[in-house]
């Protein structure tokens, strides 16, 4: 095998074989069925329970033909098996097909997580898209009720965009949005909070286990984050730069609410406080 260019890392028997399994994380492992201590098929059952063993492929090495046998080897979780003695062009083409078929498993997982990336993110902003919000809010929503917590919400609508888009430009307003989300992500700072883009100029904000007084301290640092972008909008009505209003709303386990109250009520405190420079909060 080593002369084939693997690299090879060998274990005396099966609880060797485990301990060494959760220290180097092998690509493949080649399991004799017959071993002190610990036989191979109760090796390969106890591989599958461990972190990352589920997705290790193993093959079985017997010297065990008989059909009981080569079950008890699909059953605890082996892909594969070759019987002794060893015919070394066999093993050789097993062992290549399986590494083969590892690889494009990996780069499957790996294309399919980049497209489940990439169905969740906003084209323009890169921050989550509608869909993605949804789901998210969705899914803490449960998470509150079942931990009693809290959870708040903030609508961000940039002021005057349309002034600024017809003054400026398209080009220069995707670039607007693009730097308000960075700014917006830059005040976020917990991984289960989502900053998303919920449609056209307008940004939304989740907060789990937030109660309002939270909320409004991330509305600071959002505002704080946006002055600091500097973008001059000499058509503005609210200020000679590129501003945001803010919505909050919070409910906790146990409010007659919904998500969709929730996003309603943080929509009627956006729209009262537009184009003034408050926060209104429930």
């Amino acid at each position: 095998m080593e002369k084939e260019g693997y690299r090879i890392i060998e274990a005396k028997d099966g609880e060797e074989g485990l301990a060494i399994f959760q220290q180097r994380s092998p690509d493949m492992i080649l399991l004799d069925a017959l071993m002190p201590v610990m036989d191979g098929f109760t090796c390969c059952a106890k591989l599958q329970l461990m972190p990352g063993g589920d997705c290790t492929p193993v093959l079985m090495i017997t010297g065990l033909e008989d059909q009981v046998s080569v079950d008890r080897a699909f059953e605890a979780g082996a892909v594969d098996y070759v019987t002794k003695p060893i015919h070394w062009a066999v093993l050789r083409q097993r062992v290549r097909r399986i590494l083969r078929e590892l690889q494009l498993s990996r780069q499957l997982g790996q294309a399919y997580h980049e497209l489940q990336q990439l169905a969740s993110l906003d084209g323009l902003t890169q921050v989550a898209n509608r869909r993605r919000f949804d789901e998210h809010l969705e899914q803490e929503w449960k998470q509150m009720l079942r931990a009693q917590t809290q959870l708040s919400l903030i609508l961000c609508d940039v002021d005057f965009f349309k002034a600024y888009n017809d003054a400026y430009g398209h080009p220069a307003g995707d670039h607007c949005l693009q730097q308000i989300a960075i700014a917006i992500s830059l005040a976020v700072k917990r991984p289960a909070d989502l900053v998303a883009r919920y449609g056209g100029e307008e940004f939304v904000v989740t907060l789990p286990n937030t109660k309002t007084n939270g909320a409004v301290q991330v509305v600071q640092e959002i505002r704080t984050h946006v002055k600091a972008l500097g973008l001059i909008h000499k058509h503005s009505q609210a200020s000679k730069h590129v501003t945001l209003s803010l919505g909050v709303a919070s409910t906790a386990a146990g409010d007659e609410s919904s998500p969709r109250l929730l996003i309603a009520e943080a929509d009627k405190a956006l729209f009262r406080q537009k184009p003034q420079d408050a926060i209104q909060f429930r």
